[in-house]
């Protein structure tokens, strides 16, 4: 029987994941909108044999003079339309919100990606957290996190109905005979429901993949709830093996009474690895890129996960006891993994915690050499913590390069991760399970 192995995405956040990347010497922190260095990239996590290249996405944030996360960036669903032509087997993950978008768009528009790379999209599910994006849509007031979650839902169930109103199989172009299409194959959507109304069908068939892949990314009660009914991978994030754990049963725990398997859903914590041949040059390479914070990046950094202004304190001050944040109806998930860290951690200071939290994110971090990664990695894999792992690297190119020529022969050599594709598809190389159409499966029922 061959031994299980993990999944593994290549959380592309440019120009680095580390909060001050973009001041690392090697970084090509004026690359970032060049199609030829994204193309390097791609090819570099396909080459270690990635199941996917994952890109996060979230707007309405105010440039800064210092902090190069998250406030400069191209949309990523034209990064992987360009992506899909110069890469073959890795999968293509983009993130879109179903707060500010529409559902026929969405639809169409993954589609499009999972045709053109013949069977390698994925959509990340979210609902927007940043109430700022609400006023590049000239809404009024931002949506509260249960409405949120529940137009989510709805959201969904509309896409995939979408996406099953023209089977695959639709295309007759019979030239002699004058027939192009099969009406039979079409199923024109009727939904009506508490947020969306929507009739038609879409413009294109069913993908390669049946559908593309769905993933979500969110770890409070309706997050979990939502991925128990429609996600097929989850990104997460959890400090230590016992938090992993309990969210991983929890959320597995809920997938049958959706008539789902454990199997039919990938759980793939998030973790941030610097690699070196010795220890010693890990944590070197770590304490160097720690010294491009400046207090100033620092603070602002923790005000935006916070989302609690904190530009005005010393570095060296404590961590606030009590913070008031604005979306009083939000879990802040983050916050609250970020303060325990804080507190098992004994970090007493903003410094020490923007410095602790400065490439994860409150992700979990691991610094060290191939053989140390490798360990904690199975440790998690090995005891039901994590399915796989969205791999952050520190910087880019070279934190990229670092993790598939030190980490990924590794994991190879314990027999734990792929050597070669297994499939052309992103659900193939996933092992999820291809989807049926409502219609099919109407069809399979009355053949029995």
């Amino acid at each position: 029987m061959a031994k299980k192995q993990m999944k593994l995405g290549a959380f592309f956040h440019l120009p680095g994941h580390h909060v001050a990347s973009w001041r690392y010497p090697s970084t090509a922190s004026n690359r970032i909108f060049d199609l030829d260095y994204l193309t390097e990239l791609a090819q570099i996590a396909e080459r270690g044999k990635f199941d996917m290249i994952f890109f996060a996405d979230v707007f309405g944030k105010t440039p800064s003079e210092r902090l190069a996360t998250e406030v400069l960036k191209l949309d990523p669903l034209i990064i992987l339309s360009a992506l899909a032509a110069v890469t073959k087997n890795i999968g293509l993950t983009a993130t879109l919100t179903t707060t500010y978008n529409e559902p026929f768009q969405v639809a169409r528009k993954f589609s499009a990606i999972d045709h053109l790379s013949k069977g390698r999209a994925a959509w990340n599910v979210v609902t927007s957290g940043n109430e700022k994006e609400s006023l590049l849509f000239g809404k009024e007031k931002h949506l509260e996190h249960a409405q949120r979650y529940e137009r989510a839902e709805e959201f969904v169930e509309v896409v995939k109905k979408l996406w099953f109103s023209i089977e695959e199989e639709v295309l007759v172009i019979d030239k002699e005979k004058g027939k192009f299409l099969d009406l039979e194959k079409v199923h024109p959507v009727n939904h009506e429901g508490e947020w969306f109304k929507v009739q038609g069908t879409l413009d294109s068939p069913s993908t390669p993949q049946g559908h593309p892949v769905i993933v979500q990314a969110g770890s409070s009660e309706a997050g979990k709830e939502l991925a128990a009914k429609t996600a097929e991978v989850i990104f997460t994030a959890w400090q230590t093996l016992e938090e992993a754990q309990a969210f991983y049963r929890d959320v597995k725990g809920r997938l049958a009474k959706y008539g789902r398997k454990p199997e039919d859903l990938k759980i793939m914590p998030g973790v941030f690895i610097t690699v070196a041949k010795t220890e010693e040059e890990a944590i070197a390479k770590r304490k160097e890129l720690n010294s491009y914070i400046s207090p100033e990046i620092g603070l602002e950094y923790l005000s935006n996960f916070f989302g609690v202004d904190l530009t005005g304190y010393d570095a060296e001050a404590p961590l606030p006891e009590s913070v008031e944040f604005d979306d009083k109806t939000n879990p802040q998930i983050r916050y609250t993994i970020i303060r325990t860290l804080a507190e098992r951690k004994n970090l007493k200071t903003l410094r020490e915690v923007y410095e602790h939290i400065a490439g994860g994110r409150g992700h979990r971090e691991i610094v060290g050499t191939p053989a140390q990664i490798a360990d904690q990695l199975e440790e998690w894999f090995l005891n039901e913590g994590a399915d796989g792992f969205n791999v952050m690297s520190p910087t880019f190119p070279d934190g990229l390069h670092d993790i598939v020529e030190l980490v990924i022969p590794e994991l190879q050599r314990r027999g734990l991760f792929r050597t070669e594709y297994e499939s052309n598809t992103l659900r193939g190389n996933l092992g999820l399970s291809v989807p049926v159409s409502p219609s099919k499966k109407q069809i399979q029922r009355a053949g029995k």
